[in-house]
């Protein structure tokens, strides 16, 4: 295995180490479950710039998949499983990563990939932390209860995740940033049963890229 694959396989290692340690230490369950979620998606990013192999990036995005979706019928994931509601969310997750390595790594434009996991995996993750803590605005969409001050910090992150990471393609970055804020805010208000984890990196990433298209950025 290539040193890349050894740093990839290393910082998992330590996410799912780190989650353990506070599942352990009877830290709330969503919390546990955000350490994960959010650490797992940093992959994507660390990947990209590593300029890890198109094959190995889909390797493992396969392989966590696999694991996910074992994780729904037998506890292989403990500090994910046990956070007092059962929904399919990892194992959508895992398969948005691989969509998108499938995707956007061949193309040769491996950011889009990244816009669409970090805006999950920064975003929502806020969403939920900030939500949880400070949330007092509270709505729901088709039974799914949300709060304005989540919405918002998913809008931020999002805006800023996706103009960060399009900066050096060119200075209308904050333009592109702006619909996929609002989209993937739109998404992880309405997705019902964890859909979000599958519907807001597809259509941020999706979005952005036809966007820059559009733009005659890429």
């Amino acid at each position: 295995m290539p040193l890349q694959g050894l740093l990839i396989v290393l910082w998992l290692g330590l996410v799912f180490a780190f989650a353990e340690g506070l599942r352990r230490g009877q830290h709330d369950g969503e919390v546990v479950r955000k350490a994960v979620h959010i650490g797992t998606g940093n992959v994507v990013p660390l990947a990209w710039g590593l300029g890890v192999p198109y094959e190995l990036c889909l390797s493992v995005a396969v392989g966590f998949t696999a694991l996910a979706a074992l994780s729904q019928f037998v506890a292989v994931l403990p500090m994910v499983s046990g956070v007092g509601r059962k929904t399919f969310g990892v194992f959508y997750y895992a398969l948005s990563i691989t969509v998108l390595v499938a995707v956007f790594w061949p193309l040769g434009v491996p950011q889009f990939a990244v816009i669409g996991i970090l805006v999950m995996t920064w975003g929502d993750g806020m969403a939920a932390l900030i939500g949880r803590r400070w949330g007092r605005h509270r709505y729901a969409v088709w039974g799914t209860g949300r709060s304005l001050e989540g919405s918002l910090a998913m809008a931020v992150v999002s805006y800023g995740v996706t103009a960060w990471v399009l900066a050096p393609l060119s200075g209308w970055a904050w333009l592109v940033a702006g619909p996929v804020a609002i989209a993937a805010s739109v998404l992880e208000a309405c997705s019902p049963g964890g859909t979000d984890n599958l519907s807001v990196p597809l259509v941020s990433a999706g979005l952005s890229y036809g966007l820059c298209w559009v733009l005659g950025l890429v």
